[in-house]
């Protein structure tokens, strides 16, 4: 799906009519960040489907890309709703740098609200990293702050087609919550909440109804949060593409 396109305009007043591409994995985050200047896609979080939508994207249309969402925490200090701005995404042995420059003023922003801002990777996953201890082991593996399903496929499209590329991330289910499989499961195609199967599925194991309302509570305030970075994409200066080289190690 793609959602709210318009015109940009610059830090200089320039009005450059191409859009940032916003890259989003649930529509809850699509929506949040649809808007003048953007041109927003959904993945449903599905590393297939957004590869598909990326192929379709012409890359002369775009100024820039941002992974904008929410993101499973892999760094134990981090909570849900703090911000993690990424310096650089993983996945395997590849790597991307963000860049980002992020002015005192757009800092107060993000932090306003007692939201809690850091500097860190993002590791990029096929598959939702759900347990405590598997979250555990790619923290120690990578070192990276958190972990999510679009900010590497995003990354490497901006390589490929020579885009400025950033990452903004707010901790969902912080390093030490494992996510329920009810919650996984219960994500339709069009990245909503199938709310009849979780309700079928708390009926079937009612033992499963407080993990829900945890991950319930701590998704609400991550979305909370990401509201609140909305003015972060209107006033992002992405750098110049030459910068954004993925290597291999």
């Amino acid at each position: 799906m793609t959602l709210g396109t318009g015109d940009y305009v610059t830090a200089g007043n320039a009005i450059d009519p191409r859009p940032i591409l916003i890259v989003t994995g649930l529509v809850q985050e699509a929506r949040i960040a649809a808007g003048p200047g953007m041109a927003v896609i959904c993945s449903s979080s599905s590393p297939t489907q957004l590869r598909a939508l990326l192929t379709v994207v012409d890359p002369q249309t775009i100024r820039g890309v941002i992974s904008f969402g929410v993101a499973g925490g892999l760094d134990p200090s981090l909570r849900s709703g703090d911000v993690v701005v990424a310096t650089e995404v993983l996945s395997g042995d590849a790597r991307w740098a963000a860049g980002l420059s992020l002015s005192e003023d757009l800092i107060d922003k993000l932090t306003s609200g007692r939201r809690r801002v850091v500097r860190g990777s993002l590791a990029g996953a096929e598959e939702v990293v759900t347990g405590s201890s598997c979250k555990a082991a790619l923290h120690s593996e990578t070192g990276a702050s958190a972990v999510d399903m679009e900010s590497h496929i995003a990354a490497a499209y901006a390589a490929e087609t020579g885009l400025p590329f950033a990452a903004v991330r707010v901790i969902s289910d912080p390093a030490h919550r494992a996510l329920p499989a009810l919650a996984r499961a219960a994500i339709k195609p069009n990245g909503q909440i199938d709310l009849a199967a979780v309700f079928r599925g708390i009926v079937r194991n009612p033992a499963t109804l407080h993990a829900l309302v945890s991950t319930g509570l701590d998704f609400n305030r991550a979305l909370r949060s990401l509201r609140g970075c909305r003015d972060f994409l209107i006033g992002t200066e992405l750098v110049d593409s030459e910068t954004l080289v993925a290597e291999t190690i």
